[in-house]
């Protein structure tokens, strides 16, 4: 009887110390053992504190791109590296309810300020534009509604986008591309827009 012995998946650095050691050299592998040992922290903070599983995938990528591009800043006497993301976390998902909170108040002030009674046809053509704009922009997923929100309300350029938001200034533009392409074909579909 021969007893085999089952290889062990890929566990990294075997100590928190050699983690955080790891993490302030810049080891490309010890930031793969803090995302398998991590991620789901990070996912399970976001889902909870945002109530969303989108929303909460979105910001455990941000939180790891982040994680990424400033591990050499991390500082193992500061603290341990999971309380390092969650920090990370904590500032990601503030960033989204702030986001979130624009968003709506953006909603809400269109709303108010377009349903004011308008002189004349034009007027009311531009609110039922306004008004079928805004829920169709609604109907995009949060990271292309997000790029365009703040390129067209907020009128930011695509790197200022990308600043704001963490992404990459390529996700940005693929964002607003794919954004503006559903958009319209949404808006070409819309009742009353023919």
């Amino acid at each position: 009887m021969s007893t085999a012995v089952s290889p062990r998946p890929f566990e990294g650095p075997g100590t928190e110390a050699e983690l955080a050691s790891g993490l302030a050299r810049g080891d490309e592998s010890c930031l793969v053992t803090l995302y398998r040992r991590g991620g789901p922290r990070v996912h399970a903070l976001a889902r909870r504190a945002l109530g969303d599983s989108r929303e909460a995938e979105d910001v455990t990528q941000q939180v790891f791109l982040a994680a990424w591009r400033g591990q050499t800043g991390y500082r193992p006497e500061l603290g341990t590296p999971m309380a390092w993301l969650t920090g990370i976390t904590r500032r990601k998902i503030a960033d989204t309810l702030a986001a979130r909170a624009r968003r709506a108040a953006l909603v809400e002030g269109a709303g108010a300020r377009y349903t004011a009674p308008q002189a004349g046809l034009e007027g009311v053509e531009a609110v039922v534009d306004r008004v079928l704009l805004t829920q169709e922009l609604a109907r995009l997923p949060v990271p292309q509604r997000t790029v365009l929100c703040l390129a067209f309300y907020e009128d930011l350029t695509q790197p200022q986008i990308a600043e704001r938001t963490g992404w990459p200034l390529g996700t940005v533009k693929s964002h607003a591309r794919r954004g503006m392409h559903r958009l319209r074909l949404l808006l070409e579909d819309a009742p009353g827009s023919r």
